[in-house]
């Protein structure tokens, strides 16, 4: 396995890795709506949890040197299914064609007042 970290300037005290390679897949622990540097959540409502949440998967892939288009599975958690219609539109314009494979799962409270977090598994080696 290979461990995969990201730089944030604010701490992480939690027990586990941003992502984690093995066996050519990349699993990407999931990523709360919270600025990863300032250690704050965003304003503005759903839609701006979700782009922040999408950023910080974004972030992790690009550690490794992959993108988006790698993803091959999400699992993304939302506080209030009512609001998925709005995650559902900023998860297509991050995504545009490419469309993973995904749940979706209403999970009320999300640790620091996130609204979203959001976990991956991307392809490493492709054949």
């Amino acid at each position: 396995m290979e461990k995969i970290t990201s730089q944030y300037d604010g701490e992480n005290k939690g027990h586990y890795m941003p992502g984690i390679i093995s066996n050519g897949m990349l699993y990407i622990s999931g990523q709360l709506s919270i600025d990863p540097d300032t250690r704050k959540v965003p304003e503005g409502g759903i839609k701006a949890h979700a782009r922040l949440a999408l950023a910080n998967v974004e972030r992790v892939l690009k550690a490794t040197g992959l993108s988006r288009t790698d993803i091959v599975q999400c699992r993304v958690y939302v506080s209030d299914i009512d609001q998925w219609d709005s995650v559902d539109k900023v998860y297509t314009e991050f995504f545009g064609e490419h469309k993973p494979a995904r749940i979706v799962v209403p999970v009320g409270e999300l640790h620091f007042g996130c609204l979203v977090e959001i976990e991956a598994i991307a392809e490493v080696n492709k054949q």
